[in-house]
């Protein structure tokens, strides 16, 4: 429940954390962008709704907040998240069927070959895609190791993926983050952002259905 008012009320609580630690709300800010993006066991994190917020903060003056300084950290914390991502599935993909992480995830030698396969046709879309829906863009860069994307194709689209989102949202909201309707009904704000990012995969859902009838 604490989580969800975080994700919920997440400008409050950046602005109480700003009041009572002023700059530091920038390693804070790089810490949850780099989990979220890095770490395979926190996919829950926010993303989309923590760059709006940073934006919508540093559009107050009375925060003192650099909303240029800002899109570089984030940008820099998505990437070192996504490469993160990227070489442990790499890692788990070299010792081969029967590797497991955490006790969770197990490799089998057919879920390689599918992933692999998957990848060289679709991996350049999927890996900008899947940066703008929550849960999809933690998976997207682990599975992309272990289905052996080669890393020069992926970090391109990495890079125009993390400049895409974290430019994007961050502006979003440094625009409309303070209308005062806005800063009234953030949660629904929240929502909405939620809604809009889950539409990709709505659409390649009804797109695949279509194709196979």
């Amino acid at each position: 429940m604490e989580l969800i008012d975080f994700i919920l009320h997440i400008d409050r609580h950046l602005e109480t954390f700003i009041a009572n630690y002023g700059t530091l709300v920038y390693l804070l800010l790089f810490l949850i962008v780099f989990c979220e993006t890095g770490l395979v066991v926190t996919p829950f994190l926010p993303g989309d709704s923590l760059l709006f917020a940073a934006g919508a903060l540093a559009a107050n003056p009375a925060n003192n907040l650099n909303v240029g300084l800002i899109i570089v950290l984030l940008i820099v914390a998505a990437l070192i998240g996504d490469n993160t991502n990227y070489f442990i599935g790499r890692y788990l993909a070299k010792k081969g069927e029967g590797a497991k992480l955490f006790g969770i995830f197990t490799i089998r030698k057919d879920y390689l070959d599918k992933t692999h396969a998957f990848y060289e046709k679709n991996g350049p879309r999927t890996i900008i895609i899947a940066r703008f829906v929550p849960i999809v863009r933690t998976f997207a860069p682990f599975v992309a190791g272990v289905g052996s994307m080669t890393y020069k194709r992926y970090i391109t689209y990495c890079v125009a993926g993390a400049i895409l989102w974290v430019t994007l949202l961050t502006l979003v909201g440094y625009g409309f983050g303070n209308i005062p309707w806005v800063k009234a009904n953030f949660e629904l704000v929240v929502f909405g952002i939620i809604g809009i990012s889950l539409l990709p995969i709505v659409f390649e859902f009804v797109k695949t259905k279509l194709g196979k009838r």
